[in-house]
C-alpha cells in the first residue's frame, strides 16, 4: 500500500467513525422528543418543504421506500402528516405536515439545531465552512 492509499483509507476510517458518533448523538436526541429517528427525517423534510410526492422522500432522507410508507403510517395515525392525492395525476400522492405536525416542529426544532451545533463544537466558522465544501467535493467525486 502506497502512501497516498493509506491517507485514502485513513480518511475512510476517520470519516466513517465521526459520521457514527455524532449521527449516534443526533438520533438521541431525535428520539428524546418522541420520534424515531426515520419519523423525525420524514417530519424535517415536510417542515421546510410543507408537501412533498410520498415517492421523493426517501431519496431526501435515504431511507428504502417500505420503510418510508411505514414511518408515513405511523406519522398519520399521530395526525403529525396526511396523504393528499395529486389532482393532476392520480399515481402520485404527495406527503403534507399537518398543522399539529408543525406545531411540534416548532417546539422542538430549534432544540434539536441547538443540539446539532453543540454537536459541531469541536469545529470554529471557517472549519465547519472548509468541512462542508470538501465533503461535497469528496461526495461529487465518487
Amino acid at each position: 500500500m502506497d502512501q497516498e492509499q493509506a491517507a485514502s483509507l485513513k480518511l475512510f476510517v476517520v470519516l466513517s467513525k465521526a459520521y457514527k458518533s455524532l449521527m449516534d448523538q443526533a438520533v438521541k436526541d431525535m428520539k428524546s422528543h418522541g420520534l424515531a429517528s426515520a419519523e423525525f427525517m420524514v417530519l424535517e423534510v415536510l417542515y421546510h418543504r410543507t408537501r412533498i410526492p410520498l415517492q421523493q422522500i426517501g431519496e431526501k432522507i435515504l431511507v428504502t421506500s417500505g420503510s418510508i410508507t411505514y414511518n408515513i403510517d405511523k406519522l398519520e395515525k399521530r395526525g403529525l402528516l396526511k396523504r393528499v392525492p395529486c389532482e393532476d395525476d392520480r399515481r402520485v400522492t404527495y406527503a403534507e405536515i399537518t398543522e399539529s405536525g408543525r406545531e411540534l416542529f416548532d417546539d422542538i426544532f430549534p432544540r434539536h439545531v441547538s443540539s446539532i451545533h453543540s454537536l459541531m463544537g469541536g469545529l470554529d466558522s471557517e472549519e465547519k465552512a472548509q468541512a462542508t465544501q470538501l465533503l461535497k467535493k469528496l461526495g461529487k467525486g465518487v
